[in-house]
C-alpha cells in the first residue's frame, strides 16, 4: 500500500483548501492566478501562487492523483525539504516558460494589432482573425461579409478594430492555474531515477517502462504547444517547462551524487 510522506500529504491538503475556497467561498483566483506578463494584473507573486489554483474539479483531480502516485517516492528519497524545493523550482519554472513564451506571442499579437489599426480592410480582417480568432472569424461570417461588401463603410471599419483590439485584450487577460507543471517535474524525475520501472495505465493495455511513457508524453506536450490549436485551453508550454527545469535540476544534483543518497 502507498504510505503519504508528510510534505505531499500537506501540499495536498493545501491545493484542496485553495480549490475550496476558490469555488464556493471566496474568488481568488483573479489575483492569485499566472497572469500574462504585459496584463496590468500581473504580478511576480502568481508564478508561486497559481500552483494552489485549479480549473475544476476534474483539473484537481488529475494533478493531486500525479501528486499522490510519484510524491512520496521522491520525498522519501530526498527527505522533505529537498523534495518541496523541487516541486516549487520546477512549477515556477513551468510558470517561467510558459510566460516567457506567452509575452512573445502577445507581442507579435500586439503588432499585428497595431498593423491592421493603420490599414483596416476586409482582406486585412480575414488574415488578421484566421491566424489568432478563427473562432470569431467563423461566428461572424455575416459582419465579413458586409465589410466585403461596404469596405469604406466608418461603422465596419470601426467595428472591425474593436474586434481586433477585443482579441489582444483577451489574449494578455487569460490567466494560468493549476500545479500541472510541478506534477510534470515530479513525472520526469520519476522517468529519470526509475527509468525501468514498469506502469500500468489505464488508457494503455500493456504495461509501459517509465522513461518510454516521460518521453512520449513530455513529446506529445511539446507537439501540441507548438500546434498551439485555439480551441486547446491547456498549458502544454508549462507542462514543457516543468519538465524541462526537472531535467536541469536533476543534472545539476547528479554531479552531487551524494545527495541522491
Amino acid at each position: 500500500m502507498l504510505q503519504i510522506t508528510p510534505t505531499v500529504r500537506n501540499l495536498l491538503i493545501l491545493n484542496v483548501l485553495f480549490f475550496i475556497v476558490d469555488a464556493y467561498i471566496l474568488p481568488i483566483s483573479n489575483r492569485l492566478a499566472l497572469m500574462p506578463i504585459l496584463s496590468p494584473y500581473f504580478m511576480p507573486y502568481q508564478f508561486v501562487s497559481y500552483m494552489f489554483l485549479h480549473g475544476g474539479l476534474g483539473h484537481l483531480f488529475s494533478n493531486m492523483f500525479g501528486l499522490f502516485m510519484f510524491g512520496p517516492l521522491l520525498e522519501r528519497m530526498w527527505g522533505p525539504k529537498k523534495f518541496l524545493f523541487f516541486y516549487f523550482f520546477t512549477g515556477i519554472g513551468a510558470g517561467l516558460l510558459f510566460s516567457g513564451i506567452g509575452y512573445y506571442e502577445n507581442t507579435q499579437l500586439l503588432k499585428s494589432v497595431q498593423v491592421y489599426v493603420q490599414y483596416p480592410t476586409p482582406d486585412g480582417l480575414v488574415d488578421f482573425m484566421s491566424h489568432h480568432a478563427k473562432g470569431f472569424y467563423q461566428a461572424n461570417l455575416d459582419f465579413f461579409n458586409g465589410f466585403e461588401e461596404n469596405p469604406t463603410n466608418p461603422s465596419y471599419i470601426q467595428n472591425s478594430i474593436t474586434a481586433v483590439k477585443s482579441v489582444y485584450q483577451a489574449s494578455i487577460e487569460t490567466p494560468m492555474v493549476g500545479a500541472s507543471g510541478a506534477i510534470f517535474g515530479i513525472l520526469m524525475a520519476f522517468g529519470m531515477l526509475f527509468p525501468n520501472t514498469e506502469l500500468f495505465m489505464l488508457f494503455i493495455p500493456f504495461p509501459i517502462k517509465a522513461k518510454y511513457f516521460v518521453a512520449c508524453y513530455g513529446l506529445y506536450e511539446l507537439y501540441s504547444g507548438i500546434q498551439n490549436a485555439q480551441s486547446d485551453n491547456v498549458a502544454h508550454f508549462a507542462h514543457v517547462g516543468g519538465m524541462l527545469f526537472a531535467y536541469i535540476l536533476l543534472r545539476y544534483w547528479g554531479t552531487q551524487r551524494q545527495n541522491f543518497y
